[in-house]
């Protein structure tokens, strides 16, 4: 037998009755489950939601909330392409008798948001050259093909539609609050003592502590003149979790998260609770004692574990984080080769984010409450614990 890889394995194990699986892979979630689809230079893109219970009520005001945290131009230290990311909703709800209010009817919600802004004539110069650090090479062993115009499927444009999947499994979960910060650009950290909640919308780069702000601007504006990049860190925290959900072993709450968290795009690195400063302490420090409170119900002295403990919420406040490395398009010439196998040198023009982690922070917030939306659905299916 002659073994083959790829598509042409496809007809060899048909032909010998063996089950083939071909999956696109751009959905992910169990019950609570999102598609999402088009291209960073394509007329639109936008995403599907299945698995949405009848009877949640929502506004298009509320989603374009969050849309609004994460869409470019809003600062000198994003990328100027200038798009609105209007969302439509185009199935999946009946307007009720105020005529902007829309409840779920249980059936897939599609959404959808225009491109109004590419300007693919930016990246002709590179349509054979790979970028360093980009997903140019790997895309092109895979398929055989690649959207050189801004990446097409690998760029962060994509994250736009799953911010619009995340306002919606917000109403999933009573009193679920997630929220997100950066707590660090480059080696540039926050204070956490200084940590305040009312400050992150009110600076260019949803930071809780005020006093970082104007050191991250002029360490910005050196890197944005330089036509360099840099990389950051990026907190979410959801809080109103109910104790109970995820699963132990291979259905776990963080693993989900982590998951999720690093299918963003440039994402490195994904920690809960302590994360990997837990190698550092001891066990003694570690662990989240408990007492019992005024109304006899379990209290934990301190929240080590991210609000998980097997797999399984505690009911405390869910904590990750993840790491972003610096764009990789900058405009310093970097080595490369092209895809007819010359050595070539590379400078991406065109309109980057300096720090992609800023508009990464509502992207972050998404992903953690589809995450906790779906295990609190799958939870509700197993044990009929939550209604």
């Amino acid at each position: 037998m002659v073994f083959k890889s790829g598509m042409e394995a496809i007809p060899v194990l048909l032909s010998l009755n063996i089950p083939v699986a071909v999956m696109s892979h751009n959905t992910f979630g169990h019950l609570f489950r999102v598609t999402t689809w088009g291209e960073s230079h394509g007329p639109a893109l936008g995403c599907v939601v299945d698995g949405c219970p009848p009877g949640l009520r929502f506004t298009l005001a509320e989603i374009q909330a969050w849309l609004d945290k994460r869409k470019p131009g809003q600062s000198r230290f994003v990328t100027q392409r200038r798009e609105d990311d209007l969302v439509k909703v185009l199935s999946g709800v009946m307007l009720d008798g105020d005529g902007e209010t829309m409840i779920s009817t249980g059936t897939p919600i599609s959404m959808l948001i225009e491109n109004t802004d590419q300007r693919s004539k930016d990246y002709s110069e590179i349509a054979k050259r790979y970028r360093p650090g980009h997903a140019d090479y790997t895309y092109d062993v895979k398929y055989g093909i690649r959207d050189y115009r801004g990446g097409g499927r690998s760029s962060a444009r994509e994250t736009a539609a799953r911010v619009a999947a995340g306002a919606i499994a917000r109403k999933v979960v009573p009193g679920l609050v997630v929220r997100g910060a950066l707590v660090q650009i480059g080696k540039h950290r926050i204070d956490r003592a200084n940590w305040d909640w009312t400050e992150v919308n009110n600076n260019p780069f949803f930071s809780p502590d005020p006093a970082i702000v104007p050191v991250w601007e002029d360490y910005l504006d050196g890197i944005r003149k330089a036509g360099s990049s840099i990389g950051a860190v990026v907190e979410v925290i959801a809080e109103g979790v109910p104790a109970g959900i995820g699963a132990p072993i291979y259905g776990k709450l963080d693993q989900d998260i982590a998951s999720n968290l690093m299918s963003i795009n440039a994402v490195k690195g994904v920690e809960i609770g302590n994360g990997f400063a837990a190698a550092e302490i001891s066990g003694e420090e570690n662990a989240d004692e408990m007492r019992i409170g005024p109304g006899g119900e379990p209290v934990f002295l301190s929240n080590s574990a991210g609000g998980i403990l097997g797999g399984i919420s505690t009911g405390q406040p869910v904590v990750a984080r993840f790491a972003i490395k610096p764009t990789s398009s900058i405009l310093t010439e970097r080595r490369s080769i092209d895809s007819d196998g010359n050595e070539v040198d590379v400078r991406t023009k065109g309109r980057h984010d300096p720090c992609v982690g800023i508009r990464a922070v509502p992207i972050g917030e998404a992903m953690l409450a589809c995450t906790i939306a779906d295990h609190y659905l799958r939870d509700r299916g197993q044990t009929g614990r939550l209604k």
